[in-house]
């Protein structure tokens, strides 16, 4: 019998690259492989990019996040990342999949930007308790003490499908800012009760309160800066970000 001889496939080893979070790991509880600081991701493969043109991922709109689960190797809940850090991973992933250099059209002027000069903000690393995604603070005006956290990619699910439901019911309202707070403040005076959280902001948080929050939100969050100058302007804005981020040639 004539001995039959089998090819095996080629295996490839595709690289990869370790990535620094900008929470540096410290808002994620200890056995949480997000706990370290950082996470490996692969490079972009031509397959990756059939993910950005998945038009059940577009009309979704996760394409995003479709890619960069697809990305990262280090075993994760993709739902425990903090925005700040999914931020991080996204601007590798761009850089790593078509390089640093990100053009746009902004008020009819195209922009260069060199993403590889993008920095993770600076944060007050004593203000976090290690391991624990919550902070304090006292409103000014009332001084009610609240306790908040830093949303994750579960958080903001969750914020989203809520404010789907309610424009469903009623047409005409938005109601961005308040529900984000119910999901972001975890106390009121020590009583964490979602029905006494959803109450205080319904009907007792001020918003001289409210902004004071926010801004102090903005002070601990670890995020990576995405603001940029345009040309000309000495006001800052943010880098706008869509599909074309990944693939200048998908829109």
């Amino acid at each position: 019998m004539e001995q039959v001889t089998t090819q095996e496939t080629p295996k490839f080893n595709f690289p990869t690259e370790t990535i620094e979070l900008p929470s540096k790991g410290l808002l994620y509880p200890k056995d949480n492989p997000l706990s370290k600081g950082i996470i490996e991701i692969r490079y972009m493969t031509a397959a990756h990019e059939d993910i950005l043109t998945n038009q059940t991922y577009i009309q979704k709109g996760n394409v995003i996040d479709k890619l960069m689960q697809a990305l990262i190797v280090t075993p994760i809940n993709y739902d425990d990342l903090i925005v700040g850090d999914k931020n991080a991973i996204m601007i590798a992933s761009r850089i790593l999949g078509y390089g640093k250099n990100y053009s746009f059209t902004y008020n009819g002027q195209e922009e260069i930007i060199d993403l590889s000069a993008i920095n993770n903000k600076q944060f007050d690393v004593s203000l976090i308790t290690p391991n624990t995604n919550e902070f304090l603070f006292t409103l000014p005006n009332t001084k009610t003490l609240v306790t908040f956290k830093i949303l994750t990619h579960a958080d903001e699910k969750k914020i989203e499908a809520e404010l789907e439901g309610i424009k469903k019911i009623k047409k005409d309202s938005s109601p961005n800012l308040s529900t984000r707070l119910k999901y972001l403040i975890t106390s009121v005076n020590g009583d964490s009760t979602v029905k006494t959280i959803r109450d205080f902001v319904d009907n007792q948080l001020l918003a001289m309160d409210s902004r004071a929050l926010r801004e102090y939100i903005i002070q601990v969050q670890p995020d990576v800066d995405l603001t940029f100058f345009p040309i000309g302007s000495d006001k800052a804005i943010n880098i706008p970000i869509g599909l074309n981020f990944f693939w200048p040639d998908a829109g």
